[in-house]
């Protein structure tokens, strides 16, 4: 499956938020990259404001642009205000719910497990990074693969109480999406309306 594979510090410090997960780095080096990174920088356009926010929803959630694209389209398809709507959609997907369940440290990790076939949804092998988990689904960790060391080491010490639409079974090592959260809910800091208006061009 296509995703990003390049430099990934460079692209946090462009943003100056660890959006790949924690990054040493770019605490010693918060300031944007190139010769010029740390000098004051030209007044950014208004089209190159909304560039720069859909290229961070593209880089957080680990969409190329053809993916990103098609998802907006399908938001823009649904009821509800398209920017929020985008990001329940990008907040559903199977690897980011394995995420957010602590499953793995970075969504990174949680694509690569499900792609492993490490990952089920009510009992059966989704290996589909993009599944849209529904309200009610289970997802959980395969049971041969219960004894990872690298799932143990990221649900140590996880605290699943902070994201309320979802409820985790510690014993099972699997999670069930109670609803679909609301905008105040999901913590990304995106603004998701300057995504809907550069698209709206």
């Amino acid at each position: 499956m296509a995703r990003y594979t390049g430099p990934k510090t460079r692209i946090a410090r462009r943003f100056g938020e660890p959006i790949f997960g924690p990054d040493k780095d770019l605490v010693r080096r918060n300031f944007p990259p190139g010769q010029f990174g740390n000098s004051k920088r030209r007044k950014t356009s208004e089209y190159g404001v909304q560039l720069r926010e859909k290229q961070k929803a593209k880089y957080t959630y680990g969409l190329l642009e053809k993916q990103f694209r098609n998802l907006f389209e399908k938001a823009e398809r649904k009821k509800g205000i398209t920017g929020e709507v985008l990001l329940q959609l990008l907040e559903g997907r199977l690897d980011n719910i394995v995420y957010r369940l602590g499953i793995a440290p970075t969504r990174a990790a949680a694509r690569q497990l499900v792609n492993h076939r490490h990952i089920v949804v009510d009992g059966k092998v989704v290996n589909i990074p993009s599944y849209a988990v529904a309200p009610g689904q289970i997802v959980g960790v395969r049971e041969r693969s219960k004894s990872l060391e690298v799932i143990d080491n990221a649900l140590s010490g996880f605290n699943h109480a902070k994201y309320a639409w979802l409820e985790w079974d510690e014993n099972q090592k699997a999670g069930k999406l109670l609803y679909v959260p609301e905008r105040a809910d999901i913590p990304e800091n995106i603004k998701e309306h300057l995504i809907v208006e550069l698209y709206s061009k």
